[in-house]
């Protein structure tokens, strides 16, 4: 008895029950000697990862259960001002990852705020979160204290709302099952305007539209998953351009899923078949960057789908970037499977010593 005593006090010392972030040289996209634009920084999969430290054996023994301290599957990713939030498919809750404070647990949700089945998820510039719920078929709405507000749609409107964006008092959400794009005024609740709602190829038409995103002039952009492209339409809901194409080359879909874009209007699109996240220029639609990949190294991906750009919490993350290597904002990608759960990247500026010139084939 004694003994068994002994090593469950060195399990819960040495935090045997998480595993330890990994050690690795910098990982660069695209990789040196070329000038990189992204690394990858580290993967979020418990507290530890985010400097909690492991408790002792009475909290081993008695207190919370792993589970509650790790991400499952993340679908959607967002975030605020010292805290990035997830919806877990796993769970079927919203897990908080308090930055500052070094904490991972469920936002509270009951009575009319109960989530069902989240999915993607949208914070705005004060701190309330939009959750798409494909098993209540509504939209649901917290306040900057986790505070459930209200909820906007349901069964009647919805059948399967996966995604939603908010730009000033317009609320957008993408109705997979219905192909089309549902505008709600942000006070009101009400559907002001459809976008699309015919399956099709054409211009403005859908087949099974995942995820959206909306720029910071009100344009907006749609993953149209089954015709392997993404849409772009004008704040007024007018279609744009279109680019992507179902294939096997560097600009072409096979199972896009999440959508993100920066200030200088580039798009990040994640492909969940090649996994890895391709990024485009807007203006042109020309293929800039990938990165993430099959590979099982850091960096790497596992059936990615939700991604999201955050500038307002790169002060947590700076002690990973490589000392010749300047971070501008991060890029979050939920893996569904493997280990590695949340992979953290950071885009910025090589400032180290000059890199040779690579020849131009």
């Amino acid at each position: 008895m004694k003994k068994i005593i002994f090593f469950l006090m060195v399990l819960a010392v040495t935090g045997c029950a998480t595993p330890k972030q990994e050690t690795f040289q910098s990982v660069f996209f695209p990789p040196l000697p070329q000038t990189p634009k992204l690394q990858f920084l580290l993967s979020i999969s418990d507290e530890t990862d985010i400097g909690k430290k492991p408790g002792g054996l009475a909290e081993y023994l008695y207190g919370e259960m792993a589970a509650k301290k790790r991400l499952g599957r993340p679908i959607g990713i967002t975030s605020v001002k010292g805290r990035i939030y997830v919806s877990d498919k796993q769970y079927n809750k919203i897990l908080s990852v308090d930055l500052e404070n070094k904490d991972l647990n469920f936002v509270k949700d009951e009575g009319a705020g109960t989530i069902d089945i989240p999915f993607g998820i949208w914070a705005t510039e004060d701190g309330y979160k939009y959750v798409a719920d494909i098993g209540r078929n509504q939209v649901l709405v917290y306040d900057n204290n986790d505070k459930y507000i209200k909820a906007y749609g349901d069964s009647d409107i919805f059948g399967r709302p996966l995604d939603v964006a908010v730009y000033q008092n317009k609320v957008y959400v993408v109705d997979q099952k219905k192909s089309i794009i549902y505008v709600f005024d942000k006070d009101s609740g009400k559907v002001i305007q459809e976008i699309g709602g015919v399956v099709g190829k054409g211009d403005g038409e859908f087949y099974r539209p995942s995820y959206l995103t909306v720029d910071t002039e009100g344009n907006l952009y749609v993953g149209d998953s089954f015709n392997f492209r993404v849409q772009v339409f004008d704040p007024e809901g007018k279609f744009v351009k279109t680019f992507g194409k179902a294939g096997d080359t560097l600009g072409s879909f096979a199972r896009p899923k999440g959508i993100a874009i920066d200030r200088d209007k580039h798009i990040y699109a994640v492909d969940t078949a090649f996994e890895n996240v391709k990024i485009f220029n807007v203006n042109s639609t020309d293929l800039l960057l990938f990165f993430g990949g099959f590979e099982t190294g850091p960096g790497s991906m596992h059936m990615p789908h939700g991604i999201h750009i955050d500038y307002e919490n790169t002060e947590y993350f700076k002690k990973y970037a490589d000392k010749n290597f300047k971070i501008e904002y991060l890029v979050y990608v939920g893996n569904t499977l493997g280990f590695r759960k949340l992979n953290v990247y950071g885009f910025g500026e090589w400032i180290g010593p000059a890199l040779p010139k690579m020849r131009q084939k």
